[in-house]
């Protein structure tokens, strides 16, 4: 029989490529089999990349064919996943607060946890009106910035990364959220080059101890870039650099959102009180582990 195209990689009258139930159950088996804890989610998120189509359209059309060329695509995409490449790695694109962003390679995924610091500064920082001038150290994507900027419509700031490629990742991402009118990006090494400043620092340094990477799940240990990740033997070699150079650039009664890892609330926070900040707030991720530090200039502890 005769295939007709139906929607862009479905066809009917044939079985080239397989119904829709059968394939997404065809590859939930495989991603569950190397121990992917979302199985069902991810491939429909990848059939939908496949097909060039909302994730949604497949409720009641799962007995719709594909075609061959959509079903390789498919296998293809699968593949990638059972080689624990993560969804938003191979899809190019997160979901962060209410962002849509571009991800590269040079990258961070951002993560759910670091929107914790985005709830910290609607906490600590108001009038929503205020007009702030905040920093992003090591920004990436741009994730944390242009949240604050989404969230602060008087706001404007920088973004500093050592990539080259990630800067212009941010102001792609800028140009993507429609915040490019508020918001640099420029190449440095943390507040080198910076000569201004800033009511509010944001910063998602690299925190995981070296000897430590290798033992994280390969959605991490392997596809995230380890200049992101590798905070030095003790994972506190970056908190180290910025306590020196915190105080250049921060405005006199400015504050510091600092992401840190679970178990180094006590450890960054010393490494800050010597330094001369005092830690004023800690605020716990959804999990309940302690995700961010909120700084001030002081000299007594928390």
């Amino acid at each position: 029989m005769t295939e007709v195209s139906t929607k862009r990689g479905l066809v009917s009258g044939s079985n080239a490529g397989g119904a829709i139930r059968a394939r997404l159950d065809d590859a939930c088996r495989r991603m569950a089999a190397v121990g992917i804890e979302a199985p069902r989610l991810d491939a429909r998120l990848l059939l939908a990349l496949a097909l060039k189509a909302p994730e949604d359209r497949f409720y009641g059309r799962e007995d719709d064919l594909l075609d061959a060329d959509a079903s390789a695509t498919f296998d293809q995409l699968v593949s990638r996943r059972c080689q624990r490449e993560p969804v938003s790695r191979i899809v190019g694109r997160r979901g962060f607060w209410t962002l849509d962003l571009e991800l590269n390679e040079a990258s961070l995924d951002p993560r759910p946890d670091s929107e914790t610091l985005i709830e910290a500064v609607l906490e600590h920082v108001t009038p929503r009106q205020a007009p702030l001038r905040a920093l992003d150290l090591g920004t990436g994507t741009g994730c944390l910035l242009l949240s604050i900027l989404a969230e602060y419509p008087n706001a404007t700031g920088l973004g500093v990364d050592l990539s080259l490629a990630c800067v212009a990742l941010a102001g792609r991402n800028a140009r993507r959220n429609r915040l490019e009118s508020r918001a640099e990006f420029q190449n440095g090494d943390w507040m080198g080059d910076i000569h201004t400043i800033f009511d509010v620092i944001i910063c998602n340094p690299p925190y995981i101890p070296a000897g430590q990477i290798s033992t994280l799940a390969p959605e991490v240990a392997v596809h995230e870039p380890r200049l992101a990740l590798d905070g030095g033997v003790d994972g506190l070699d970056c908190y180290r650099q910025l306590a020196v150079g915190f105080a250049d650039v921060l405005a006199e009664h400015g504050l510091i959102f600092l992401e840190i890892g679970h178990d180094q609330q006590a450890s960054v926070s010393k490494v800050m009180q010597q330094a001369g900040w005092r830690t004023v707030a800690t605020r716990s991720d959804l999990a309940g582990h302690d995700r961010c530090l909120v700084l001030q200039i002081g000299n007594t502890g928390a």
